[in-house]
């Protein structure tokens, strides 16, 4: 039978996802679960992005350009400067996704057995991005203990080799939450501009801050032009995951050009996509206002209750909308499966994600979950009661 290749052997499941399985099969027992296992937020995308699609009047779905149209690489730079991030249209390819935007990144700088620093624990798909691009991760560690602030600059240098290519930071972190500070985000800077490396920063949570900190992006460092990539998405921001559109942005030249070559390669982004995308552009500071409040309002009640659990230890996000959560279990993959499986409160019971897909190091996360709180509060309130029993019943 002809084998499947390594690098698909090597690909790791979601563990956001992986789950799913065990989800159906608790569904079809009747059971309700409280899906705090993925960032799918339940605001309601914007009214302008719905109607730009169903008053499309398009009589032939035709390709879009393959960086995306200049009138919207327009409205997305007017955006970018009114956040103070000074770019122009040609430094922004608008990609499949922040998930492709990341994939073109690593293409574009990495070669086979190239490597990339990422302080973790950090977004799951890197780890599958990495390989299917051939790139290495060097992972350095930030810990719960100090709220997974950046680590030691002592680690980034000393886990730089000559195969070193990037940085890579997720600000807000996805899945802790953490917020980089100015400092921080110029210590980095420092760091790339001594060792003459990239420094990538996925960005799509940048509205979502907390207790009156500001994002800090890293194309606000002035010297940073040539080594500064950012990932960037409308999924989180507009609350249209489905939408599947996101922007390489980068005012390196040459980055922009060789990762155009992979745009052209699978054509052009969706275009009903892209004209949700365009108008969602539009959106009032009202909805982000109202939206911001209501995340922070399910941050201070999630992490309440969770504060108030015996043996459980949180991490305070700062931005987006996760947290890590450290449980009295000696392994969370399978306390996430019994909780499906086994487990209910009255018929009801709740879904996380594993934290350990989330780290590269192996052994390192195995008690320890990730909570988004895309749920109302009253949800989030009953989710943990039901954490709270669950963790006396089960039979560690």
């Amino acid at each position: 039978m002809p084998a499947v290749s390594m690098k698909g052997l090597k690909m790791p499941e979601s563990p956001i996802r992986k789950l799913v399985p065990y989800a159906e099969k608790a569904r079809k027992a009747n059971k309700h679960i409280y899906h705090l296992n993925i960032g799918q937020p339940d605001i309601k995308s914007p009214v302008a992005a719905m109607d730009a699609v169903a008053n499309h009047g398009i009589d032939v779905l035709a390709y879009s350009r393959s960086e995306g149209s200049e009138e919207f690489r327009e409205k997305i730079a007017a955006y970018y400067g009114r956040n103070d991030i000074p770019v122009t249209a040609d430094d922004i390819i608008v990609t499949t996704g922040g998930s492709e935007a990341l994939l073109f990144a690593l293409g574009t700088i990495c070669d086979e057995g190239d490597e990339v620093i990422i302080p973790e624990p950090f977004y799951a798909n890197y780890n599958g991005f990495a390989i299917a691009s051939g790139v290495k991760i060097v992972p350095v560690i930030s810990k719960i203990e100090n709220n997974f602030a950046l680590p030691p600059i002592s680690d980034f240098e000393k886990s730089i080799t000559s195969k070193t290519k990037a940085i890579l930071i997720c600000n807000p972190g996805n899945p802790t939450g953490y917020l980089y500070t100015k400092e921080e985000i110029h210590t980095l800077a420092g760091i790339v501009k001594k060792h003459d490396l990239f420094l990538m920063a996925d960005e799509v949570y940048r509205e979502f801050t907390y207790d009156g900190l500001e994002h800090y992006s890293i194309l606000q460092e002035d010297d940073l032009a040539q080594h500064g990539i950012i990932i960037d998405s409308v999924s989180k921001r507009y609350s249209m995951c489905g939408a599947r559109i996101g922007y390489l942005v980068s005012k390196n030249k040459e980055v922009i050009a060789t990762a155009l070559k992979f745009a052209q390669a699978r054509l052009s982004p969706p275009t009903f996509a892209l004209i949700a995308s365009e108008a969602a552009l539009s959106t009032p500071q009202s909805y982000f206002d109202e939206v911001i409040s209501e995340y922070k309002g399910r941050r201070d009640t999630l992490v309440k209750h969770l504060q108030e659990i015996p043996g459980v230890k949180v991490g305070v996000p700062k931005g987006a909308f996760y947290c890590i959560v450290e449980l009295p279990v000696t392994n969370s993959d399978k306390f996430a499966q019994w909780l499906l499986e086994e487990f209910d409160l009255d018929q009801e019971t709740i879904m996380v994600a594993p934290a350990a897909g989330f780290y590269s190091t192996p052994g390192v996360g195995l008690n320890q979950v990730r909570i988004a709180y895309v749920l109302n509060k009253k949800s989030l309130i009953r989710s943990v009661e039901i954490l709270k029993e669950a963790l006396q019943q089960y039979p560690d």
